[in-house]
């Protein structure tokens, strides 16, 4: 099997990058950020999560699909309101993503919070 970009229309790219790629049923999605949504990191959150829900959809699989999330913030004091955003949108998994989740300053446009995520589709290989 090769690899298969994934994207939604319209959606802004920030560089020379896909926004996610499936190969052999891994889905890999690049960083996701939106800098439109808000100037606060809830807001951000909240869409960053949006713009996954739409990539895993166009991926054919939906967010229980993810088994790792990274979560990289602008400043680690963010971390309790991105966790509460967060922590309502695993709610309904039945076995949420393992995670990792630091301070990384300095991330692209300016955001607070910028989510990158890996999946797998289990109807392709079995």
């Amino acid at each position: 099997m090769g690899k298969e970009a994934i994207s939604v229309a319209g959606s802004k790219l920030y560089g020379p990058y896909t926004p996610g790629v499936k190969a052999s049923g891994m889905i890999w999605l690049s960083g996701q950020i939106d800098v439109e949504a808000g100037n606060d990191v809830k807001s951000q959150t909240a869409g960053a999560l949006a713009k996954i829900d739409g990539l895993l959809e166009a991926a054919g699989v939906t967010k229980d699909a993810i088994c790792f999330a990274q979560v990289l913030l602008d400043d680690i004091n963010d971390f309790a309101a991105m966790n509460e955003v967060y922590g309502t949108w695993v709610e309904s998994m039945e076995i949420k993503p393992a995670r990792a989740a630091f301070e990384a300053g300095a991330l692209p446009a300016g955001a607070l919070v910028e989510i990158v995520v890996q999946a797998i589709d289990s109807t392709c290989c079995r």
